[in-house]
């Protein structure tokens, strides 16, 4: 993923956000923050061939302590348009093996309940269910379950 790139990652980001079942965000942020913010060696684009964003992934840590060192949460988000042809799968495969070969050994995210497509794509790429956080949140108006899902290394020991 590319400063290039940043015009159509934010605009899937919002398209996920408008969707109301990718996040509790109500906005995407500004590049500056997106790039600030997400671990620049575990951002992926998956690009066509005229090379337009498709979709995104990338890793955040979950803390600055040191135990949780090798840990991070990720997010996936597929341009609409191009949604059911793989490119989720590929993304999520891509930024495993990425956070693989870095030694992170848990990945993890939190997926709304009614997101059923995107819980099947992290159960096909590997994660488990850790189990539902109730109630976590509001959201438009309502509480919000959130599912912990989590895929832990294979290379780590």
């Amino acid at each position: 993923m590319l400063p290039e790139h940043a015009e159509q990652v934010l605009a899937i980001y919002q398209a996920g956000i408008d969707g109301g079942d990718a996040t509790f965000e109500e906005t995407a942020p500004t590049w500056e923050v997106f790039d600030a913010t997400r671990l620049a060696e575990h951002r992926l684009a998956a690009l066509d061939g005229d090379g337009r964003v498709l979709g995104w992934a990338a890793a955040v840590p979950v803390s600055d302590r040191c135990v949780y060192a090798g840990v991070v949460e990720h997010s996936v988000y597929v341009d609409p348009g191009a949604r059911g042809r793989g490119v989720g799968l590929a993304l999520l495969q891509a930024l495993l093996a990425s956070t693989d070969a870095a030694g992170i050994w848990t990945v993890q995210s939190g997926i709304f309940p009614e997101n059923t497509a995107s819980l099947a794509l992290h159960m096909k790429a590997g994660f488990r269910v850790v189990g539902t956080r109730e109630r976590l949140g509001r959201h438009r108006g309502r509480w919000r379950d959130v599912v912990l899902v989590e895929r832990r290394s294979p290379a780590v020991a």
